[in-house]
């Protein structure tokens, strides 16, 4: 980091979107001390008071955005494989590799992330020392392993023979509501800030039961912890909104009459639209889907875009995520401007619609809304200063390239310190698993 607590950083000239939904305006003066934004305004008053310690950004020219959330990423659910490595399938491995990957998710301009499952409880370590300082990283709330049950997309049983849990799958089984109670209070005496619960894969089918998905709402908010839910399909998107559940990925083939339910209750939705966008124009685990696949994709694509139009008539709030990390080819640090794109050009949001929903429109599921996602006095300092305008061109946000400068709680990060790389360049002789 090449600024201390102790020093003030003013950020001086530049365009600032703010993340209210304010329009643009030319910045005078964005003055950070230790953590947090402390003044916005005229420079000349300030900048008389400019100490020699005080370290000053010229953003002439650039944009000053709120650090992008990215609302879906995953750290530990995928994991490389090295050459050398032996046991790339354990709990060591992963947590190396999700400590080696959570610097690329930072130097993208992502300074906070909600991570919706795992392997082992290796998100909650990685939160820990990122917290205590131990490695960089953005602020993370997450989840423990999915709670799936036969059937459903992290069913971890891939024989019919076997039948439990290996140690390195990324959803856990359970196939009564006591169950899904028992690994809902494990995971939140572990320290989770999430419950994730997975149905299936494509939403088809509805594999788990309304009164499960009940049970898991109301013991984890027992314990004060929100509960996502995995859903594409119809059926389980209505039971999720009548439980409560705090947010629904996908949601795809909900239906008009599924999203009253969902706005009555007041849910907000996160399509993750850029995971089935992938699969289509580039596969994953480093191979091409076959056609038939892709073609469910796009049409998967289709019926969300649609569903995202008519959630948005509803006044239904619609939350950014990427799924970054569920494969190879979500690599860290690529993908996570992308969503925003998928909104303005296939939805119909204005540019600024969709920068909202990367930035303050995420706030709520970290706990930190009014905190993050917005440039004003007294916030949590994260910004990142743009080279171009995100307004002009939305794909800029998907480019690291572009990125002048990421400040996290009111400190300059060394992105080459960090590790300013894609990591599918930088280990290119890597197998992935």
């Amino acid at each position: 980091m090449s600024t201390s607590a102790t020093q003030r950083l003013l950020i001086k000239n530049g365009t600032l979107i703010d993340g209210s939904g304010s329009d643009p305006a030319p910045n005078e003066l964005v003055s950070i001390e230790r953590n947090r934004i402390t003044y916005i305004g005229s420079r000349d008053s300030s900048l008389r008071l400019q100490g020699p310690d005080d370290t000053v950004i010229d953003a002439a020219g650039k944009f000053i955005l709120p650090g992008l959330i990215d609302a879906h990423c995953h750290i530990s659910l995928h994991q490389g494989a090295l050459p050398g490595v032996r046991y790339t399938s354990s709990a060591e491995f992963c947590t190396l590799w999700a400590a080696h990957a959570i610097g690329g998710v930072l130097c993208a301009g992502v300074t906070s992330i909600a991570v919706p499952g795992g392997k082992w409880f290796t998100d909650v370590t990685l939160r820990e020392a990122v917290e205590g300082g131990l490695i960089e990283g953005p602020r993370m709330v997450v989840a423990g392993r999915a709670l799936s049950n036969y059937g459903g997309i992290f069913d971890p049983d891939p024989y019919p023979a076997y039948d439990g849990n290996p140690a390195d799958a990324a959803g856990v089984l359970c196939n009564t509501r006591d169950e899904f109670i028992r690994e809902t209070r494990r995971q939140c005496k572990r320290g989770v800030d999430l419950i994730k619960i997975a149905d299936s894969t494509w939403g088809d089918i509805q594999t788990v039961a309304d009164d499960e998905i009940a049970a898991v709402v109301d013991e984890a908010h027992r314990h004060n912890v929100k509960v996502t839910i995995h859903s594409r399909g119809s059926t389980s998107t209505r039971a999720a909104a009548k439980a409560g559940v705090d947010l629904i990925y996908h949601a795809d083939w909900a239906s008009e009459a599924d999203l009253d339910v969902v706005a009555k209750a007041g849910i907000p939705i996160a399509p993750v639209l850029t995971s089935p966008w992938i699969g289509v124009e580039h596969g994953a685990a480093g191979r091409s889907f076959g056609e038939r696949v892709r073609d469910r994709l796009r049409a998967q694509l289709d019926t969300s875009f649609q569903m995202i139009r008519n959630a948005r008539d509803r006044g239904i709030a619609i939350m950014s995520g990427s799924d970054t990390g569920n494969a190879s080819a979500f690599s860290h640090g690529k993908w996570h401007g992308k969503e925003a794109e998928l909104f303005v050009k296939e939805v119909g949001m204005t540019p600024i619609e969709a920068i909202l929903a990367n930035t303050s429109g995420n706030a709520w599921l970290l706990g930190l809304e009014g905190e993050v996602g917005v440039i004003a006095p007294d916030r949590l300092a994260d910004i990142v200063i743009w080279n171009s305008d995100p307004l002009a061109d939305i794909t800029v946000l998907q480019r690291p390239s572009e990125i002048s400068c990421v400040i996290k709680d009111g400190r300059i990060v060394d992105r080459e310190a960090v590790g300013f790389r894609q990591l599918a360049d930088e280990l290119p002789r890597a197998r992935m698993v």
